[in-house]
Parts: C-alpha cells; structure tokens; sequence
C-alpha cells in the first residue's frame, strides 16, 4: 500500500469516499511539516529539544513508529498506509471481531464495539497502541454480553409458546 494512489487505498482499506483518504493525507502532512520545521532548527535549540521528543511520543504512543525510530527523520518517512492501520476499522477486522473489513466497519457504525469503556462508533477513529488491547464488543451489544437481539428474542418467545401448547 506504500506507494499505491487514492483509488487502491479506497479499494484496499475499504473507505467510503475520497474524503476520508484526504483527511489522513492532511493529517499527515501537518505531522511532517513540523518534523520539519524541527529538523531545520539548531540540535540544541530550546523548541526542538522540547518539541522534538514530544512529537515522536505522540508517534509512538499511537503506534506509527517503533520504540527503535526515535529519530525525527523517521516522522518523515510515514505513510498513509502506517495511518490507516491504526484505524479502528481495521483493527477491528485483524482482531477477527469481523470477517470482512466492511463488517467491521458496519458493526462500529452499529455501535457494536468499544475501546476501553467507550463506545466509538467511528470507523475512522485512530486507536492508540495501549488502548489495542481494549477492544470489544460493548456491553448493550447482542453480540457481546447485552442482551438478545430482535429475532433471537422473537424465535425464543415462540419456542416458549411452543412448549406451552404441547403440554
């Protein structure tokens, strides 16, 4: 997905439109630009000793460069392929909550998944390395531990009624 235009990332990760692309392009042009206004600054300068480190914890924090990439230069070279993987879509598919990517992206928009006690029912929301682990199925989710959905409440009333009539 490195090098692949905007059609096969629509294609590939699943996106409704070219907008969500772009926002996710912009935002990460936004995150290099100050890496590298960081860059052109003096190494011992006050701003980027203080703002330097602060942009690659932010980095690391959401899971777009390892514990190893500590280095400014590395900010430069994300992609939106990095971006789109940190999406709750598509962690909610590779954590096999979904078969599909659309599934996934059905059951956040149904307000099927949580991260954490959250309830997000946004697709694209950007999921922090930490709170990965944290999602599930939320709690008023049929699918989870809430209770019965429409047809499975309406097959068990007839079997009741079924079993009441035999007896």
């Amino acid at each position: 997905m490195a090098g692949l235009g905007i059609d096969e990332l629509l294609a590939v990760a699943c996106l409704p439109s070219q907008r969500e692309i772009w926002r996710l392009q912009f935002a990460l042009a936004k995150i290099r630009k100050a890496a590298r206004e960081l860059l052109t600054l003096d190494p011992k300068d006050k701003i980027r000793l203080f703002e330097g480190p602060a942009l690659l914890r932010r980095m690391i924090r959401y899971g777009l460069l390892s514990e190893d990439e500590k280095e400014l230069d590395f900010v430069l070279q994300l992609s939106t392929k990095r971006l789109l993987e940190r999406r709750l879509q598509y962690l909610v598919w590779k954590m096999g909550y979904a078969h599909t990517i659309h599934e996934a992206r059905v059951l956040i928009r149904q307000r099927h998944i949580r991260v954490g006690k959250q309830m997000v029912n946004i697709p694209g929301f950007l999921v922090r390395t930490d709170s990965a682990k944290l999602i599930e199925y939320s709690l008023t989710s049929p699918l989870g531990q809430g209770r019965p959905g429409r047809v499975a409440r309406k097959r068990a009333a007839q079997k009741a009624a079924k079993g009441g009539d035999e007896e």
